[in-house]
């Protein structure tokens, strides 16, 4: 193994148990045009005082109801080396005007002093996973080092870290010797991806696909993709588009996309697809065997995520992958040790009634068409008897009560023997089940609606689970089914 590789099995910014210097007090008072006080050095950036640790600067922003210099003092008692703030205060520090605008700017010299490959993932499903992926297969893949020398590999955007706050503060926490740079972007308005790009400037844009999240505010599916493709308008000069080929969609997507000069690579079955699939088997253990095609070859690899929306998101990870000059055979193993994130498809292992029941956690977030993916991957998973929690979906408007009571076709095809419904929204939905509530195993389905996550744990303790049940949990974060999860998995055996 070489060097590169041995560093690369590290966590971004650290090196065998050491944290690399990030910025330094001169360089952080440069970006921002503030005054340091003291001379010091910072291992990492964050915002949020409970997660500080020791060498990080704490940046002290001010929101409408928090003013982050209320907990400065809790910072340096967790080890915080410095702070960004408006305001002297006891301890080494950078004094600015603003320190939202500071942190934009110190993002933005993070951005300009790097000469790592930076993609950007933004789309209305999957863009978490996608970007995990991303990051995996790019810090597995050991190509020339280059101008880097001692490169460290990948960075990118932790959590769910996509909009105005969470995109700078994943850029200012890039080391500078950053190999690759993975950044999610997400929006609710028209705008505000355009903010984020012009920000992140990536060499590869990449669109996971248009569905009707967030239609509440955007009105309309035309509206969604002119919001996601504003992506393409902060790509870098002679950039790349990874778009889906098999969305409605595709053409206007292309379109945008080659108005500002990028070069556009698709992915999915259809025809005219770069990275096109030819064959997907399902695995004994979940998940699939892949052979896609690309570039006039064949690939082959496996893909550790079950259900079709993962073998769609692999086909997305090899593409931008190669437009980002990464390594595919490095893609290959990452997509087949990937493991579910929590409240992304984490699968637990709980303790039920004369044995054990399998818990999909999709607790995070919810979209119609998110809902159907994860549904049929519920009718896939082998078990004996499927429990199907959904909460309500959010950000859908006039639109919403249609789409939870469409929901009722893909809950009968996944062959669930119970569904629990959270939230005044699923009322529409348990109508329809009212009417038909037979599976298409010929079973009946019985369902419970309930107000909130504390009925729903209430009426699936009564239901009760077995051993070999699969209990798939999704809605919107809002909802709180995290909360059923933790409760649950706290039985985990």
């Amino acid at each position: 193994m070489n060097a590169l590789a041995k560093v690369m099995r590290w966590p971004v910014g650290e090196a065998r148990g050491k944290r690399l210097s990030l910025w330094t007090a001169a360089e952080i008072a440069a970006a921002t045009g503030g005054t340091a006080s003291g001379d010091f050095e910072v291992s990492g950036v964050e915002m949020d005082s409970r997660d500080v640790r020791s060498g990080d600067l704490f940046v002290a922003l001010k929101g409408e109801a928090m003013d982050g210099h209320r907990f400065v003092e809790a910072a340096f008692a967790r080890g915080a080396a410095a702070a960004l703030v408006d305001r002297p205060v006891d301890g080494p520090h950078v004094l600015v005007e603003d320190t939202n605008k500071a942190l934009e700017a110190l993002a933005a010299q993070a951005r300009n002093r790097t000469v790592a490959k930076v993609i950007g993932v933004t789309g209305s499903v999957g863009k978490t996973g996608v970007k995990e992926a991303i990051f995996a297969a790019l810090e597995r893949s050991r190509g020339g080092q280059g101008e880097l020398g001692g490169s460290i590999g990948a960075h990118r955007s932790v959590r769910s870290y996509n909009n105005h706050v969470g995109v700078p503060l994943s850029l200012a926490r890039m080391p500078v010797r950053s190999r690759f740079g993975v950044f999610e972007m997400g929006m609710n308005h028209a705008g505000e991806i355009a903010a984020l790009t012009s920000q992140v400037r990536p060499h590869v844009a990449v669109i996971t696909t248009i569905a009707p999240a967030h239609i509440e505010n955007l009105g309309s599916e035309e509206a969604i993709v002119e919001a996601k493709a504003e992506i393409f308008g902060g790509l870098e000069k002679g950039g790349t588009a990874v778009i889906p080929a098999d969305s409605p969609h595709f053409e206007r997507l292309r379109d945008a996309a080659l108005g500002v000069g990028a070069k556009v690579i698709s992915f999915g079955r259809a025809d005219h697809a770069d990275v096109r699939l030819l064959e997907a088997l399902p695995l004994a253990q979940g998940g699939a065997l892949v052979t896609a095609r690309m570039d006039g070859a064949s690939l082959c690899y496996q893909v550790a995520e079950p259900g079709e929306h993962w073998i769609s998101n692999s086909l997305c990870v090899m593409a931008a992958v190669r437009a980002a000059g990464g390594d595919l055979g490095a893609a290959g193993l990452a997509l087949a040790e990937m493991g579910g994130l929590k409240g992304r498809g984490a699968r637990r292992r709980i303790v039920a009634v004369g044995g054990h029941a399998l818990l999909i956690d999709e607790s995070y977030n919810a979209n119609p068409a998110s809902m159907r993916a994860t549904l049929a991957q519920l009718g896939q998973t082998p078990a004996t008897r499927r429990i199907a929690v959904l909460g309500a979906m959010k950000e859908l408007g006039d639109f919403g009560p249609g789409f939870h009571a469409q929901l009722a076709e893909p809950l009968l095809a996944s062959q669930a023997d119970f569904a629990v419904l959270v939230g005044a929204e699923m009322e529409p939905l348990a109508r329809e089940l009212g009417k038909q509530s037979v599976n298409t195993l010929g079973n009946p389905l019985g369902f419970a609606h309930c107000a909130d996550a504390g009925e729903a744990i209430l009426a699936l303790e009564e239901f009760g689970m077995i051993g070999g049940d699969a209990v798939l949990v999704k809605g919107s974060n809002s909802v709180g089914l995290s909360r059923l999860v933790d409760h649950f998995v706290a039985r985990e055996g």
